[in-house]
């Protein structure tokens, strides 16, 4: 067993019922560019642009099978960075379609690599209302929403994705969103961050956090607050959908120790994998996710 362990706060389901609720009166406004923009054989792969709150409009796209007609679905949630995740062989499924958005207004295929300068970690983040993973993860649930939405999408059968970060919010989806019947979550980010920030810190983005922190008067005990409702571990309790985790043996950004918490703390059906190497795609997850949506969105040919 880990030793870290969820530290829920007492107003946890309060503050994310105002989350879901805030995020779900918005009106789907939603359009698809009705092209194939993206070279991706077996696939249709659309551009496609949704308003979210406060009128922005974000960028991503959709890519289904030719001809499909309400086939299982799955939202695919970036890892950290303000590039767009390509509709590449883990962004896709064979049978499956999937969306994927730009959290920062990009376009659907926007490419930047990361550098410190360029990092969000720690906007807003003195108070868990104003820390920019609170609008982000609106923007997620509206885009399972507009997935939903999709003629080629059969709407009970939604799953949520990710990798890093994405693998976090993909948790934070199952826990939230009563549209996500599964999850799949490769090396989740943003969790155990209570520990790791009493800790020393070398290594960006988490160095943002620590970097913040020294500059905000009563810094630590007002980010470690605002990080305590957003932790995956403490996310992880509420997800009541199957859920497969999975760990980087050498992991050093999402260490083996705090993704084993969140894999405890999930109360329902689930299971845990492990891969060789550090924080890194792992060609084994294509098929290992398939496969877990497969058996948990009831696909039958």
């Amino acid at each position: 067993m880990s030793e870290l362990a969820p530290y829920v706060p007492e107003d946890f389901d309060e503050f994310w019922h105002e989350v879901v609720g805030e995020a779900s009166s918005v009106k789907l406004d939603y359009h698809r560019s009705l092209s194939n923009d993206f070279d991706k054989p077996g696939f249709i792969v659309e551009t496609i642009n949704f308003a979210t709150i406060g009128g922005r409009r974000l960028n991503g796209w959709f890519a289904y099978p030719e001809g499909a007609r309400r086939r299982p679905a799955f939202v695919w949630v970036p890892p950290y960075g303000r590039e767009s995740l390509l509709p590449n062989d883990y962004g896709t499924r064979e049978g499956f379609a999937s969306l994927s958005f730009n959290f920062f207004g990009h376009g659907a295929f926007y490419q930047e690599k990361y550098v410190p300068s360029r990092g969000y970690f720690s906007d807003g983040a003195e108070s868990p209302y104003t820390w920019i993973y609170r609008q982000m993860f609106q923007d997620a649930l509206i885009a399972t929403r507009v997935l939903q939405a999709q003629v080629e999408v059969d709407e009970d059968r939604i799953g949520a994705m990710g990798m890093s970060q994405g693998a976090g919010m993909a948790i934070w989806l199952g826990a939230w969103s009563p549209i996500v019947k599964a999850v799949c979550a490769d090396m989740p980010f943003l969790a155990g961050i209570n520990e790791t920030l009493m800790g020393n810190i070398y290594r960006y983005p988490m160095k943002e956090l620590t970097d913040f922190i020294a500059n905000l008067p009563v810094g630590e005990a007002r980010v470690l607050n605002t990080v305590s409702y957003f932790d995956t571990i403490n996310q992880a309790t509420r997800c009541h959908v199957p859920t497969q985790v999975s760990l980087g043996q050498k992991d050093p950004a999402s260490r083996p120790e705090c993704v084993r918490a969140v894999f405890e703390a999930l109360p329902e059906v689930k299971v845990l994998r492990e891969y060789e190497g550090g924080h890194d795609w792992h060609t084994e997850m294509v098929a290992n996710n398939a496969s877990w949506l497969t058996n948990h969105l009831r696909i039958t040919n």
